[in-house]
């Protein structure tokens, strides 16, 4: 957040950790807050913390987090988790030093690669992992031979495996295959999928006999890989950061990206 940047009062109350939006908007309405000395129950007043002294019952109100948010080229061996008891690398070790403690937006296999956000925003994380909002993940996966059209309409249609009914949106891509030995050749397909089942891009090429050899993420919601390098990480703009809130169902009241 930067010196001209304002929120509503109940924005502010919830990200200091006192309550939730609701709650923060009860004790505004309860004249528990001050700002710079005045009490206010007006819900719409938008407010500076940085800059303003704010008071909840005569106390001070707690400095919240900057909120961040970093798309990241994941390698393979880096697992997409916060922290590892037996040591190995993370995608939190490749975040700037000087980032809050953020978490990853669902994972990516340890034998995976490609795009994955991180951020601090609690509800961000909620909705666009939340099934009900269906928000887009987008593979390329190098695959073992050549899957039939056939094949393809099995993914399509949805397949069950280990209790789970698995299916994508798959396509053929462009991108040229490579020998493996004298026999076995790869080739690439695209994978739209609308969960984050584990393993599922995987289970689902196994499922049709096409073990895949490369697995990388290009896009999550509205958010994409591009020409990020490998291993790279970028924080996003206002503009991504809209766009995935808006994917995540939440309000335009909530987009209040700070950079």
């Amino acid at each position: 957040m930067i010196e001209t940047d304002r929120i509503r009062i109940a924005v502010a109350l919830a990200r200091s950790g006192i309550a939730s939006r609701r709650g923060a908007e009860e004790i505004v309405r309860q004249s528990r807050v001050a700002v710079d000395g005045q009490v206010t129950t007006d819900l719409s007043l938008r407010v500076n913390p940085l800059t303003q002294a704010i008071t909840i019952d005569g106390r001070p109100l707690p400095q919240s987090e900057p909120l961040r948010y970093y798309a990241l080229n994941k390698t393979r061996g880096v697992l997409s988790t916060v922290r590892d008891d037996r040591g190995r690398p993370t995608v939190v070790d490749l975040l700037p030093a000087s980032a809050p403690r953020c978490v990853p937006v669902g994972r990516l296999d340890l034998d995976s690669e490609g795009l994955i956000l991180l951020t601090n925003d609690g509800p961000l994380v909620t909705g666009l992992l939340h099934p009900s909002r269906q928000v887009p993940r987008v593979y390329l996966a190098e695959v073992v031979g050549h899957p039939t059209d056939e094949s393809l309409d099995r993914i399509r249609a949805g397949i069950d495996d280990d209790g789970d009914t698995l299916r994508a949106r798959p396509s053929r891509s462009r991108r040229p295959g490579r020998r493996l030995s004298d026999r076995r050749f790869t080739s690439w397909l695209t994978l739209t999928l609308h969960t984050g089942r584990k393993r599922e891009v995987r289970r689902l090429c196994d499922a049709i006999g096409h073990a895949v050899v490369t697995l990388r993420r290009v896009r999550f919601g509205p958010l994409l890989l591009r020409d990020l390098p490998e291993g790279a990480v970028r924080p996003l703009s206002r503009r991504e950061v809209r766009l995935l809130r808006r994917a995540a169902g939440l309000t335009d009241e909530s987009v209040e990206a700070e950079q």
